[in-house]
């Protein structure tokens, strides 16, 4: 999706200068504490990962068994996107989202009996769409709590993959077209291919056309051969197709995966790595990751945009997402934000540079933006300094250094 200009900048000054100036020094460092966290808890509990695919070269299909273990606290990336102060304001009620992955589980634990599903998408043996599900409509069952972003919509499970997970551009097509014709408001795609496929192409175009917003993985989930200094940056599909809001995975720290693939032209990032969710069997919980995981949380904020604002174009929706984005290299997802904010005829948190963007990991320029605040701070001081030896002591000195209403003898 083309990404609108920066919109108009205001002068800054006293405390809100102050405060621009302190903002890129404070937001990192309270993202590595959620990361220490989140680490701490994964390491501890031992959840067992969700696989995106399972091994092709198996003689036969053995499905993601049970999980026994469950999550003792919320996970990073709820109490980062604020999911309990976003019901606060919306649960996508009325709207529906359509999953296209390795299916869902209908009955599994957590979905409220609101997912319905095409074919043979009922039949999860993978997992992973389960997973997704749960992260997108999950009521938040259990001790922990572990809510989706629009608990109250409607599921449609379909599947763009065969029984063992790997992507088919035949099935996406056709997955995307059953959604649209079901009139699905938000269309979230877990499956990212390597190249693109007219069918595919066109299948998205109409489901643009009718309405529905249109969410894919900017990248395929690991496991992949990961990413090196020489790995050349592609775009995946349907991601890359006009229209389509592609979506990257992030760490706590805003920063991608150090083996994320590189990629070309994506609009937000959002939390894609030590996420919490359900599975399709048993009550137990499994850590996930990958940019599926992120465009899940960004398709259940859409269908909360959708269920507010009915009328609102799938444009409207795709410019409220990034404009309310939080500011970075690459806009981070901010579905209170998202949900909330009164937009104007420009966008409140414009992007630093228009045109697409090659996905890599910014912890570097997060910490060259630390040191260039520093760095400006103590310029700012400098200057003052010197403007009030220049200006204030000499007239300091004519009155011999007595307060200003205080007269000669």
């Amino acid at each position: 999706m083309k990404r609108r200009g920066p919109g108009a900048v205001r002068p800054l000054c006293g405390a809100a200068l102050a405060a621009a100036l302190l903002l890129p020094v404070a937001a990192p460092a309270a993202a590595g504490q959620a990361s220490a966290v989140a680490a701490a808890d994964g390491k501890r509990q031992e959840l067992p990962p969700m696989p995106s695919a399972l091994d092709p070269r198996a003689d036969a299909v053995e499905c993601t068994a049970a999980s026994r273990e469950k999550a003792e606290r919320q996970d990073w990336s709820r109490q980062r996107l604020d999911l309990a102060r976003v019901h606060q304001h919306g649960t996508g009620a009325g709207t529906t989202v359509a999953l296209v992955d390795t299916g869902v589980s209908t009955d599994a634990a957590g979905l409220g009996g609101r997912v319905t599903a095409r074919g043979a998408a009922g039949d999860d043996c993978v997992g992973h769409g389960t997973f997704l599900a749960g992260l997108i409509v999950g009521e938040g069952w259990g001790r922990t709590r572990l809510p989706g972003v629009a608990p109250e919509a409607e599921l449609l499970a379909l599947r763009g993959t065969d029984e063992r997970g790997s992507a088919d551009a035949a099935l996406v097509a056709g997955a995307v077209r059953d959604a649209t014709a079901a009139g699905a408001d938000v269309i979230a795609v877990g499956v990212a291919l390597p190249e693109r496929d007219k069918e595919l192409t066109a299948a998205v175009a109409e489901a643009v056309d009718a309405g529905a917003v249109v969410v894919a993985a900017a990248t395929p989930d690991p496991p992949h051969a990961g990413a090196t200094r020489e790995t050349p940056a592609r775009t995946y599909w349907p991601a890359g197709e006009p229209g389509v809001l592609s979506v990257a995975d992030m760490l706590p720290s805003g920063a991608r995966p150090g083996d994320a693939l590189p990629t070309d032209g994506v609009d937000l990032v959002a939390p894609g790595a030590g996420v919490v969710s359900g599975g399709p069997r048993g009550d137990g919980h499994y850590l996930g990751a990958g940019a599926s995981v992120a465009a899940a949380y960004t398709a259940g904020t859409a269908a909360l945009i959708r269920a507010a604002r009915p009328d609102d174009t799938p444009e409207e929706i795709v410019h409220r997402l990034t404009a309310t984005a939080y500011p970075a290299d690459i806009p981070q997802l901010d579905a209170y934000a998202a949900l909330t904010t009164v937009l104007g005829d420009a966008p409140v948190r414009a992007q630093a540079a228009a045109g697409p963007v090659t996905v890599r990991d910014t912890a570097s320029a997060d910490r060259a933006a630390n040191r260039a605040a520093v760095f400006v701070l103590l310029g700012t001081a400098g200057v003052l300094a010197v403007l009030w030896a220049v200006v204030a002591v000499p007239r300091a000195r004519a009155r011999g250094w007595r307060p200003a209403d205080t007269g000669r003898d």
